[in-house]
């Protein structure tokens, strides 16, 4: 450890002054006390720095040893992130409570005894850039991991290691005078380069159909999840992080219950991967910063993800970033500032939010990496407002700088329709673009079929309003069934169990065909209605068979047979003429 020695003067909670420190800069690391706690320099006001740590102090005395790193907080980032859990600074959480201890950077499960065989794809000789690659690691889960060139170095490569075993502790190679180690740091809140942005080009396919149909998201892009307490946001996010096809998952618990994160481990530990046959948790890096750990942990996890990101995306492999959830780290942000003495904004928050958000969601995106090839990070936050008020600061900010919106609804959660994602109130700004990439790749009728599945939702709902003003007896025959085909697009299509082995994850080619099925059905039940069909009749039809289909049909052949069969059945109905009595009806 380098750098200079200094007193701690006054300790008020987790906010710590000290005096004596030359040189120091804000954001840079401190450690405290007998058991050098680490803390963040957050104002510095003469010849004492206001040092906010990230544990619990207790113990810490004016008169204690203060030590500065001279750097800013960095995480650790190789091979041994995959399939493991840290906390919000990137420390293991493996072999706990070993993880508090201030040497936990030294414990095996950090990188630096484990051992991967390498291969180098490199020459000594060869002159290289930042971000080439010098090889490649046996990774788990199947990931392609690189060792590349550091964003700073560049030149030849004079000493590279051959095939063979490594640990973290090893130098992989010296390039242009810089030493090229396996397990390196890089500061989590500072953006690593790229050569350059591109543009959003294909969608996520996530596996849910309300999401997948209606309201897409890019690779690249960014999404958030409103809804109140109940609404099942970390079911809906839980889902995406299984079936998601992206190459790497970054989920991070910002402020969650501890019980919920456990849950979701043992369920990832039992999960095979449909890629590689494998442990599905082998290629997902777990960040806990649950709701009983410290409040400035907390602040630093969502950045801890996106560095993690980051790293994996200069390798050329699409990263998602599961945040959950961003309101309870906007809540650190407004407990941090309101003990350092800023000015509150909007119910208390710091004025800088929006721009921190901002600057959060803006490190996602689509890119060419310095070594020339194309990665992505999409960024999903969940945002849990206090009482289900859409209108607080951080749900109303966060829906400025997000490309999709998949609120949901209590109403809809409270009628066990899950997911809960709110037609009315949700949004993709990019759905033009994602449907001009399935018309090139084999599905042009997309466009179409989202928005009639939209139209009948809306029509729906209004007929739905005004049968529960009038009664749905006294609704014209085609609102009635416009109420019926709501119905038959919410159960058959936008339904779907996460406890079900057959429904939990839904393929673009089944999710299609379900659509193109209800649309069918309910197109052929409105036309029979304009000809006369008593209304009763039909919404006495057994439809059954089609909003089973999710369960009962393994591929789209099987859910298009399913249709042709309801809709041979609707042919048989008698025929009304227009004008003429319904039989009883004297």
């Amino acid at each position: 450890m380098s750098g200079t020695a200094a007193q701690v003067s006054r300790v008020s909670g987790p906010l710590v002054e000290v005096t004596g420190l030359t040189g120091i800069a804000m954001s840079q690391i401190v450690q405290v006390g007998e058991h050098r706690l680490p803390g963040e320099v957050v104002a510095i006001n003469g010849g004492t720095a206001t040092v906010q740590a990230y544990e619990y102090t207790g113990g810490v005395a004016p008169g204690d040893e203060a030590v500065s790193l001279g750097e800013q907080l960095s995480g650790r980032l190789g091979p041994h992130l995959l399939g493991a859990v840290f906390d919000g600074l990137l420390r293991p959480l493996a072999g706990a409570p070993a993880w508090l201890d201030p040497a936990a950077s030294s414990l095996p499960s950090s990188g630096q005894d484990l051992a991967w065989a390498f291969t180098p794809s490199a020459r000594e000789g060869d002159h290289l850039g930042p971000g080439a690659a010098l090889g490649a690691v046996s990774a788990p889960g199947g990931v392609r991991y690189l060792v590349l060139v550091p964003p700073d170095a560049s030149g030849q490569v004079r000493r590279l290691r051959p095939a063979g075993q490594v640990t973290g502790q090893d130098v992989i190679a010296v390039v242009g005078g810089t030493q090229v180690p396996l397990v390196s740091s890089w500061p989590v809140r500072q953006r690593r380069p790229v050569a350059r942005r591109l543009g959003p080009d294909a969608p996520l396919q996530t596996g849910q159909r309300v999401i997948d149909v209606l309201f897409p998201v890019t690779r690249g892009g960014t999404s958030a999840v409103p809804g109140g307490f109940g609404t099942g946001k970390t079911v809906l996010l839980q889902q995406i992080t299984k079936w998601c096809d992206a190459d790497v998952i970054v989920y991070v618990g910002c402020g969650e219950r501890g019980n919920e994160l456990a849950e979701m481990l043992t369920e990832l530990a039992g999960l095979t991967d449909p890629r590689t046959g494998g442990r599905l948790a082998g290629r997902t890096v777990i960040i806990a910063n649950t709701s009983n750990m410290p409040m400035m942990a907390r602040e630093a996890s969502i950045y801890s993800a996106a560095a993690v990101a980051e790293h994996f995306r200069d390798m050329g492999l699409h990263v998602v970033v599961v945040a959950d959830s961003t309101s309870r780290w906007a809540e650190a942000l407004r407990e941090f500032s309101s003990r350092n003495g800023e000015m509150p904004a909007e119910e208390g928050y710091p004025a800088s939010l929006a721009s921190a958000l901002a600057a959060f969601y803006e490190r996602a995106g689509r890119f060419t990496t310095l070594g020339g090839q194309e990665g992505s990070i999409t960024i999903i936050g969940a945002v849990s407002p206090a009482g289900g008020d859409m209108t607080e600061p951080v749900t109303s900010y966060t829906q400025r700088f997000v490309r999709s919106l998949w609120t949901l609804d209590r109403d809809l959660a409270y009628a066990r329709h899950y997911p809960a994602v709110s037609w009315a109130g949700s949004f993709a700004r990019d759905a033009g673009l994602i449907a001009g990439w399935h018309a090139r790749n084999g599905d042009p009728g997309w466009a179409a079929r989202r928005a009639s599945l939209t139209a009948l939702l809306a029509e729906a709902d209004r007929a739905g309003e005004l049968a529960e003003l009038m009664g749905a007896s006294a609704l014209p025959p085609r609102q009635r069934i416009a109420i019926l085909a709501g119905r038959l697009v919410r159960e058959g299509v936008l339904q779907q169990s996460a406890l079900s082995q057959a429904d939990a994850y839904c393929d673009q080619a089944r999710a299609a065909a379900l659509a193109d099925a209800v649309l069918a059905v309910s197109g052929r039940c409105l036309e029979l209605a304009g000809l006369g069909v008593p209304a009763d009749q039909l919404e006495d039809h057994d439809f059954s068979p089609l909003l089973r289909a999710k369960e009962d049909a393994p591929s789209a052949g099987r859910v298009r047979e399913i249709a042709d069969a309801v809709l041979a059945e609707l042919r048989e109905k008698p025929i009304t003429a227009p004008g003429q009595r319904e039989p009883g009806h004297d």
